[in-house]
């Protein structure tokens, strides 16, 4: 195996070897990269590795990005107005970094206008192309019509 750490020989040992290494500083035998050939081990202190690791993935979790989904809901017959005026309200979440999930809802008989609901959904999209990206065109799941909608990347 291939051993590092600090305080001992770099390089290729034999196991008993490595850990008789790691007894004599009263430290422990770690393998790290259990996939390489030979595999590589580290002689630490067990529970100051395990600290480490476990503050390297709150670090990590820390940096990531919670993704808010904001749902905008119209209904096959929706006048100019109330389109403009959600529309507003969309350009605003997509300001804030949100994705949009804008669908129609058919009620009733209105599922008789699929193609006004996909046609209300596509202006949807052509208005918002400036700000925003479709993940995935008008799609029809029981009696509502989904549009995704995620932000344009900020250019630095």
């Amino acid at each position: 195996m291939r051993l590092v750490g600090d305080n001992v020989e770099q390089g290729v040992v034999p196991i008993q070897a490595a850990l008789d290494m790691a007894r004599e500083q009263s430290l422990d035998l770690v393998e790290i990269v259990p996939n390489a050939t030979p595999p590589v081990c580290r002689v630490v202190d067990y529970s100051k590795f395990k600290y480490e690791q476990k503050k390297k993935q709150k670090e990590l979790k820390a940096k990531t990005q919670k993704v808010v989904i904001k749902e905008i809901r119209f209904g096959p017959n929706t006048n100019d107005h109330d389109f403009d005026f959600k529309l507003k309200h969309a350009k605003e979440f997509l300001a804030e970094g949100a994705k949009i999930k804008a669908y129609v809802h058919f009620v009733g008989r209105a599922i008789v206008y699929k193609e006004r609901g996909e046609q209300l959904l596509q202006r949807f999209a052509a208005a918002l192309d400036a700000d925003s990206k479709v993940e995935q065109m008008p799609k029809l799941e029981g009696k509502r019509m989904f549009l995704f909608l995620a932000p344009k990347a900020i250019k630095k």
